[in-house]
């Protein structure tokens, strides 16, 4: 086997990339081993003796297919989570998501005077003060206070 090390080192630097990424023709080994001056090597790259490798990517495929099932709700188990539950959705997130179904609820009833409205100020406060965990624990609690009928 014969050492182009020096001519390897010399095409890398005129084609401005690693020696690694340097091809020399299999078949002209002995006209590369003979050039020794930058020239020599700069005329072989012409003649397409020497190229120069095209970079190797790294593929996205798996990496896409990845981010689609995170989409659909995969990979998202408790060994899948980083930080506590109030960093990953903020507790003043969760309480929006809380009390605005409820508000909604509680106004709906108040129009369709299926509650008075001083059923709904007192509710609407006890909400507030997150007595309620949620649309349907409200409900619940109207229909135990009788402020609202069983069917309704």
């Amino acid at each position: 086997m014969t050492d182009l090390r020096n001519q390897r080192r010399m095409a890398a630097e005129l084609l401005k990339c690693g020696e690694n990424r340097v091809w020399i023709d299999p078949s002209s080994m002995e006209e590369v081993q003979d050039a020794v001056t930058r020239g020599d090597i700069r005329s072989a790259i012409h003649a397409g003796v020497i190229r120069r490798k095209p970079v190797k990517g790294v593929s996205r495929v798996r990496a896409r297919k990845f981010a689609e099932e995170r989409r659909r709700g995969r990979h998202s188990g408790p060994g899948s989570r980083r930080g506590s539950p109030a960093s990953r959705v903020p507790s003043k997130e969760r309480w929006i998501h809380r009390i605005r179904p409820q508000r909604e609820l509680l106004a709906e009833l108040r129009d369709a005077k299926k509650i008075t409205a001083q059923a709904y100020r007192e509710f609407y406060r006890k909400a507030k003060g997150g007595m309620f965990r949620s649309r349907n624990h409200l409900l619940m609690n109207l229909r135990l206070a009788g402020a609202l009928p069983a069917e309704a």
